[in-house]
């Protein structure tokens, strides 16, 4: 009964960070799934806009230029990362690796110091709602109205031209570049749109908690990435509402798997560890009952 009081207390709590994180999932989910570029900009497009939005507050910028300023920023960034690989040829993974470090120092540059409290500072959704960061129904409503408008934005988009092209580039650049489509262009905004939808979580985590620090990334990838595999086991890849879907189902369940670990007593620093062995599971238990049932077909075939 202690573990059911526990987690009924934590269920609220993890599914509005289940949806908010759902952002920095799909935003890894873009360059991965849509653009296969294997992007590790996000850790930091994160901490970019939250420190540069809290730095924004504090100098009394109205919130709402302030999460605009930091989600034109993570567009940025995430452009720099594609244009690193384009034009100067270097690898995909390194180019994010190299952003991650100068990101760095620009953070620390724009706030002067490695954190910035915000507990008097205005912030949007505090001028929106009155009382929202201290209101976890509010929360979950309002990060439950933007993964919806998220969701259905993107599914126009990709039956758009645009859209179109993403998935061609993804699926088969050759071929997407023989066909007239602008390659080039498509991955630097796809990487772009990924970079500016992670800003605006971190801009959110920093306004919800209360402040930014410099490290607040450390360890999104890792995430992001488990919460999107998570996702793509439940909800598949068969259609395109699946696959845009994924990201933020995988982030909802992935978060509640944190919310059991709390429940029967895990230690928060072994949480990482509870999650990995969770995200290990899930993949590896289909693939050997798949195995084992190809092994089972080929023995009833050798006896017939």
């Amino acid at each position: 009964m202690e573990f059911l009081s526990i987690f009924a207390n934590l269920f609220p709590i993890t599914l509005a960070q289940g949806l908010l994180y759902g952002f920095v999932a799909f935003g890894i989910m873009i360059p991965f799934r849509l653009l296969n570029f294997p992007d590790l900009s996000c850790e930091g497009s994160f901490a970019l806009g939250g420190c540069l939005c809290a730095t924004l507050l504090v100098m009394q910028v109205p919130p709402w230029i302030a999460v605009l300023i930091s989600i034109a920023a993570g567009f940025v960034a995430g452009c720099a990362t594609a244009l690193m690989h384009l034009h100067l040829k270097i690898n995909t993974l390194l180019a994010g690796i190299l952003l991650i470090t100068m990101l760095w120092s620009i953070d620390l540059r724009i706030m002067g110091k490695s954190n910035i409290p915000l507990f008097t500072e205005l912030n949007v959704f505090d001028a929106l709602w009155a009382g929202f960061t201290r209101s976890v129904p509010a929360q979950i409503l309002t990060w439950s109205i933007l993964v919806l408008a998220c969701l259905a934005l993107a599914l126009w988009l990709m039956r758009t031209e645009v859209g179109l092209g993403f998935r061609a580039v993804g699926s088969n650049e050759t071929m997407a570049r023989s066909q007239g489509i602008g390659t080039a262009r498509a991955i630097i905004v796809g990487l772009g749109l990924a970079n500016a939808l992670t800003a605006f979580a971190g801009a959110s985590v920093a306004q919800i908690q209360g402040y930014a620090d410099v490290a607040m990334g450390f360890g999104l990838l890792i995430n992001g990435l488990a919460a999107l595999i998570i996702g793509e086991a439940l909800t598949g890849r068969q259609s395109v509402l699946a696959q845009l879907a994924a990201p933020f189902v995988g982030s909802i369940v992935y978060y509640q798997v944190v919310s059991v670990g709390l429940a029967v007593g895990v230690n928060p620093s072994d949480l990482k560890l509870v999650t990995a062995l969770f995200v290990i599971a899930t993949l590896g238990v289909p693939a050997l009952r798949r195995a084992r049932a190809g092994a089972a077909a080929a023995n009833r075939r050798l006896r017939a």
